[in-house]
């Protein structure tokens, strides 16, 4: 028989309770504060829960944070949304149409995460574009190359359904070419979960 441990009681008990305090936790549990603690303090680090929220306590303590399962754990439906609305709205168009498309929902993506500032040094521009481009969930850097920078993402938000639509990674590339006023070629991608997508910057 399988051995349940005092973290699985506690990721079992996040998956049926929404947003709770350790106090909660540990009083469901019979488990002290501390230990309950603890065990979040882990499965927050590894992406299984997260703090959803705060309550305020009575006085001046603290507010109290509440604990739910991540959003990596709980899943969604945005693949799927994603495919469906990508084969309706621009599956019968012709590929140079479609490209035209994305490239404009590329420009729209860089509108809405706001612009850089073109005249400053290419390092703080790389710089400044992870961290717009890991707010999306690529799990970029960047290193020198010889062709020049290149930009690594170690994870693609389009996984799920990049197969079926691989004009994402040119919808990816026109992104970075818009942030970074450059010209951006593509020389490797993931492929089947493995790998890493690779954009060099000239």
């Amino acid at each position: 028989m399988p051995v349940t441990t005092a973290r699985q009681k506690v990721l079992t008990y996040l998956a049926k309770n929404r947003a709770v305090s350790a106090a909660q936790i540990g009083r469901a549990l019979k488990m002290s504060a501390a230990n309950v603690r603890h065990h979040l303090s882990v499965l927050c680090s590894d992406g299984r829960a997260s703090i959803v929220g705060q309550t305020k306590q009575d006085g001046r303590g603290r507010p109290v944070k509440l604990y739910g399962l991540s959003q990596k754990l709980m899943g969604d439906n945005l693949a799927l949304l994603l495919d469906v609305l990508l084969d309706e709205f621009i599956g019968g168009m012709s590929p140079s149409k479609r490209e035209a498309a994305l490239m404009a929902a590329a420009r729209r993506m860089l509108e809405v995460s706001g612009s850089i500032d073109s005249n400053i040094p290419i390092a703080k521009r790389l710089a400044l574009v992870l961290e717009k481009i890991n707010e999306m969930k690529y799990q970029a850097r960047w290193e020198a190359g010889a062709e020049g920078p290149r930009v690594i993402f170690a994870s693609c938000p389009y996984a799920a359904i990049i197969e079926k639509h691989p004009e994402l990674c040119k919808m990816d590339a026109t992104m970075l070419a818009a942030y970074l006023n450059s010209d951006t070629r593509q020389t490797a991608k993931i492929e089947k979960g493995v790998g890493v997508c690779i954009f060099v910057i000239r």
